[in-house]
């Protein structure tokens, strides 16, 4: 009796994605992973296609909840500003088992929310998952810790994971690229209609369509989204690029709600094949 119980609690720390419940002293990190008997609750929402990705937007990080901790005999040094980060490894994801349960921000794990828990990201921050099989993709707001297995790089919500196809596999590589909201200050911008100079951006809605590391790519996707965007039906917007956190980004807004930012982003996708993200200044 006592070796199958040994062999059911090892077979549920080898399946787990992250901590235990109570990892010492790391400060919360309950981010499951895929558990063979997790999976929806009792009162799903009907369609979670129609669940919309996370919106990137200017948060204060939690001091607390960026301090280096341990989990599992590990030691983790979350970053504490918003830095490029891209990596590729194993999604997993979690569910009915946390829901309700409060995350390592403090806020409260909702499964049908476009979150996911991180190792080192800062809490709270923004980030796009790419399924590496399949392409499909989703913007989630990183709000948890986890996963702590080697190899596993992202704790996905059970409606994010949903969305990239990873539900029934239980687990996928992907590729997670972090999105940087902090705007503020930029060493060099450009506008592409001749605009003045700017040092920040005003409060609103944006869309970032690009980043990189030459300045004639941002430059070549300016050219292409002033041919793409140059026609009556289209609101009129500043197309900036500006030098950022080692990054030449491209940016289009403020748009004066959401909705008219939503339909510029699918004719971007539609046309170009590039998913712009959505971003509210503040």
């Amino acid at each position: 009796m006592k070796t199958t119980l040994l062999l059911f609690i090892c077979a549920l720390l080898v399946a787990c994605g992250s901590a235990p419940k109570k990892p010492s002293p790391a400060p919360g990190g309950k981010g499951g992973g895929y558990y063979l008997d997790d999976g929806p609750g009792d009162n799903a929402p009907a369609n979670l296609d129609s669940i919309p990705d996370a919106v990137p937007r200017a948060e204060p990080l939690m001091d607390r909840a960026n301090k280096p901790y341990m989990a599992l005999g590990k030691r983790y040094v979350p970053m504490t500003s918003h830095t490029p980060y891209k990596a590729e490894g194993i999604a997993t994801w979690y569910g009915k088992r946390y829901h309700g349960s409060k995350t390592a921000s403090g806020e409260v794990y909702d499964m049908y929310a476009m979150t996911a828990a991180h190792p080192t990201l800062p809490l709270p921050s923004y980030a796009r998952v790419t399924h590496a099989s399949n392409g499909r993709s989703v913007v989630v707001r990183i709000n948890d810790r986890g996963p702590f297995v080697a190899g596993r790089v992202i704790d996905l919500s059970y409606v994010a994971a949903h969305r990239i196809g990873l539900l029934g596999p239980g687990s996928a590589k992907v590729i997670v690229e972090a999105i940087d909201t902090s705007g503020g200050s930029a060493s060099a911008t450009a506008s592409a209609t001749a605009a003045p100079m700017v040092n920040s951006f005003s409060a609103g809605v944006y869309l970032q369509v690009g980043a990189f590391n030459e300045e004639s790519n941002a430059d070549r996707l300016r050219q292409q989204l002033n041919q793409l965007l140059d026609n009556p039906g289209v609101q009129k917007v500043n197309i900036s690029s500006w030098y950022n956190r080692n990054l030449y980004r491209v940016r289009l807004g403020p748009y004066s709600d959401r909705e008219q930012a939503e339909q510029v982003q699918a004719k971007i996708r539609q046309s170009l094949g590039i998913d712009a993200i959505l971003l509210y200044q503040q």
